[in-house]
């Protein structure tokens, strides 16, 4: 009897070990590609004026970039890795002051164990509004 529940425990330790309950590590996300602007086109515009189109030139736009009006994601059309355009509405130009324009590169998920990249803003370039 005693080497039946000796037996018996080996086997169940084998099993159990054999089944592979460890964790599998995660790897975090790695840095994204940051965008930088070069220039704004226009840089400024005349308060009460009606809607325009934005142009951000700069490097590293990924083709889902967005442009950020002010902290606020404007819908962007991709033109080139150098430039985005983007349609500011009127009511964002109603009163004089300056706008922080800035880039977002979006992180790209990574896959069952992690990894991918984090999203990446630009610094920001300021667009004056007379």
């Amino acid at each position: 009897m005693k080497i039946a529940k000796t037996v018996f425990l080996a086997a169940l330790l084998a099993v159990g070990l054999a089944c592979g309950y460890s964790s599998h590590a995660t790897t975090p996300a790695t840095a994204g590609t940051m965008p930088a602007i070069a220039a704004l086109a226009p840089d400024n515009t005349n308060s009460g004026g009606p809607a325009f189109v934005l142009t951000v030139n700069g490097t590293n736009f990924n083709s889902n970039a967005t442009i950020n009006w002010n902290g606020t994601a404007q819908t962007t059309t991709f033109v080139s890795a150098n430039q985005l355009t983007a349609t500011i509405a009127a009511t964002e130009i109603a009163t004089a002051g300056t706008v922080p324009v800035t880039v977002t590169n979006p992180g790209i998920a990574g896959g069952q164990y992690g990894g991918g990249t984090m999203a990446e803003t630009s610094a920001p370039m300021t667009f004056t509004i007379n």
